[in-house]
């Protein structure tokens, strides 16, 4: 009898995972609890977290699977309902649609032996039914959970984070403070810029923000080639900050804070508008926040403000509900897995997505989920070119940064420098037999 995959989540990253354990022969089932898959990119779903402009942050080559191409007609930063109709193309075409259990969802998830590296799962299913299964993918995602900053005193006004943002309409007539230097934060400041009687961004510290074309090329089309030519990080660093002054400026004439770290140092942020609507004054940048009060807002250069809504882009929490966070290795916030998916005990359990990349995420989990198929099916058939990996996934964390030390942060916990990372992983693949 074939071994039973469960996979968790039928996102982007649960696709990818049905794909590559149906392919390495093992009978698979994905449980979904939504009544539809995409997972975020499907606007409008309880699960989704992206609002009605959202485009994609990597250009399509950096985005797509590398496996099934995007369409010659999508523009180089898809809209969010593009990137939707290309995963239900994506399944259709991998015929993963007949493996989908839809408005079905898990509630808990055990191991039928624990610290047994072989061992099978027991499942519990949102409707009470228990199951049992050999292996299985977690790809329910790591951006759900929202994460709320704390700070002294009472808002009196209205208070969002971004996962529950759609739509710019409700900035119309408002005093609107965005809380949050990733690209959410970015874009949705823009987004009260256009509309908001008032418009602040309160970011803890100053970042490099990119623009979304370089030499009429996307940004992270030049970036990736800089990388094929093998610089060092010193000439990548040097040719990208010499890059942003001449395209967008130093911060002292454009009005936005000074970086505290070098380029790369955080996760990139690609946004073209937004040094645009603070150069013109429609943005006002703030440093954080020390307290509130009623509808005051003071932040830590002695200054206050007057704000209506307080939309708090503040990233989110690592969380799988379902299981114990003691059979997810879990240190310092986050799972301890080599690569950020393999269990160092176990060798039935997988997660599928758990990346923060400097580029497209589809790609990577593709050679994610290959590389963890292809193991699995290693050991699946008593096949010696498992151990290697056995070994490694037990001891060994490699630097996934490739060399950059990233700043200090939440944000950072799960960030890979995809060029390095994607070099790691299909050398992974190539020590490991089964079907490409």
């Amino acid at each position: 009898m074939k071994q039973t995959v469960a996979v968790i989540g039928a996102g982007s990253s649960g696709l990818a995972a049905a794909r590559h354990f149906i392919d390495q022969g093992f009978e698979t089932q994905v449980y979904e609890r939504e009544d539809d898959l995409g997972g975020t990119w499907n606007y409008g779903k309880p699960c989704s977290q992206v609002y009605r402009s959202t485009h994609t942050i990597s250009s399509k080559p950096g985005t797509e699977f590398p496996d099934f191409p995007m369409p010659r007609g999508y523009p180089d930063y898809p809209h969010h309902t593009q990137i939707l109709a290309y995963l239900r193309a994506y399944a259709k075409h991998f015929k993963l649609l007949e493996h989908i259990h839809f408005s079905t969802g898990i509630t808990q998830l055990e191991p039928a032996h624990e610290n047994d590296a072989r061992t099978q799962w027991h499942v519990t299913l949102d409707n009470g039914e228990k199951k049992r299964f050999d292996l299985i993918v977690i790809a329910n995602g790591h951006n759900w959970a929202p994460k709320w900053p704390e700070y002294p005193g009472k808002f009196s006004g209205q208070m969002l984070h971004s996962a529950e943002y759609r739509r710019p309409d409700i900035f119309t007539g408002r005093r609107v403070l965005v809380v949050g230097g990733g690209n959410s934060g970015c874009d949705i400041a823009v987004e009260a810029a256009q509309f908001a009687d008032r418009a602040w961004h309160s970011t803890r510290r100053g970042y490099w923000y990119m623009p979304k074309y370089l030499l009429g090329r996307p940004a992270d089309q030049v970036g990736e080639q800089l990388l094929a030519l093998r610089l060092p990080l010193w000439l990548r660093r040097f040719a990208a900050t010499t890059m942003h002054r001449l395209l967008v400026g130093r911060s002292e004439k454009t009005g936005l804070p000074q970086p505290d770290h070098r380029f790369f140092e955080t996760h990139p942020v690609i946004n073209t508008l937004l040094p645009y609507y603070v150069s013109q004054g429609d943005i006002t940048p703030k440093p954080d926040i020390t307290r509130f009060d009623d509808n005051t807002v003071h932040f830590t250069d002695q200054s206050a403000i007057e704000a209506d809504l307080i939309v708090f882009a503040t990233g989110y929490l690592i969380r799988f509900p379902f299981i114990d966070a003691r059979h997810l290795n879990w240190h310092d916030g986050r799972p301890r897995l080599y690569l950020h998916i393999f269990h160092p005990i176990y060798d039935s359990l997988f997660i599928a997505g758990l990346i923060q990349p400097d580029s497209g995420q589809f790609g990577l989990v593709h050679w994610q989920m290959l590389a963890a198929a292809r193991f699995a099916a290693a050991v699946r058939d008593n096949n010696d070119a498992a151990d290697t990996l056995r070994r490694r996934k037990t001891s060994a964390f490699p630097d996934l940064g490739n060399g950059i030390d990233y700043k200090a942060s939440t944000r950072h916990y799960l960030e890979v420098e995809h060029w390095n990372y994607r070099r790691l992983l299909q050398s992974c693949i190539n020590q490991l037999p089964g079907r490409k």
